[in-house]
């Protein structure tokens, strides 16, 4: 699976992970705070998908596979993420 932005390293695919959990855990905690941003400012959720003849329109939840960058690069890293509606929540 790729996701929607092609990080060139796996360091960078964890820290726009990171950044989305933790604005999240901001909002959900001091709402107040974490409004004041514009939306431009606002970190943007990490998405995956399945491109090919194997894709599906339902939003992807569970474990999945992950490998980057793009095709047609070469793979140059893999790795294991949590996915809930599409969205990366967490990444190993």
């Amino acid at each position: 699976m790729y996701c929607e932005r092609n990080f060139k390293t796996k360091k960078e695919l964890k820290a726009a992970v990171d950044l989305w959990q933790g604005y999240q855990n901001c909002l959900a905690t001091m709402p107040y705070k974490c409004r004041k941003t514009t939306a431009w400012e606002a970190p943007r959720p990490v998405r995956v998908y399945q491109p090919g003849p194997f894709a599906t329109d339902e939003p992807i939840n569970g474990t999945v596979a992950l490998e980057g960058p793009h095709y047609p690069q070469p793979h140059k890293w893999h790795a294991e993420g949590l996915a809930v509606n599409g969205v990366l929540v967490k990444v190993k």
